[in-house]
C-alpha cells in the first residue's frame, strides 16, 4: 500500500493546505464584532411554564381512529417509520 504513495501528490497537498492558512502578519479588520445572542429569557421561562394547548376535537378523533384500528394499515405504519427516520422521535 505504501509503495503506491506518490511523493509529488503529498507535496502538492501540503502546498495547497499551506496556501489556505491565514497570514499571521495581518490582523483582522474588525476585532470588536459582537456575535452574542440576544435572548429574552423571561418570556422563554414564562412560555415553558404554560401547559401546551390541545385541540380537544383532534384528540377525540385520534382516539376514535386508534380504537377502531383504522390507523394500523401498512401505509400508515410505513409513513410513521419514514417520519421517524426523517424527523426523529
Amino acid at each position: 500500500m505504501i509503495d503506491k504513495i506518490d511523493a509529488n501528490q503529498i507535496r502538492e497537498i501540503l502546498e495547497k493546505s499551506a496556501a489556505q492558512l491565514p497570514d499571521p502578519n495581518t490582523s483582522p479588520v474588525n476585532t470588536r464584532t459582537d456575535a452574542s445572542l440576544q435572548t429574552d429569557f423571561a418570556s422563554l421561562v414564562e412560555n415553558a411554564g404554560q401547559p401546551p394547548q390541545t385541540d380537544a376535537q383532534a384528540v377525540r378523533q385520534a382516539r376514535e381512529l386508534l380504537a377502531s384500528g383504522q390507523l394500523d394499515t401498512p401505509q400508515n405504519i410505513r409513513a410513521a417509520a419514514q417520519d421517524i427516520v426523517d424527523y426523529g422521535i
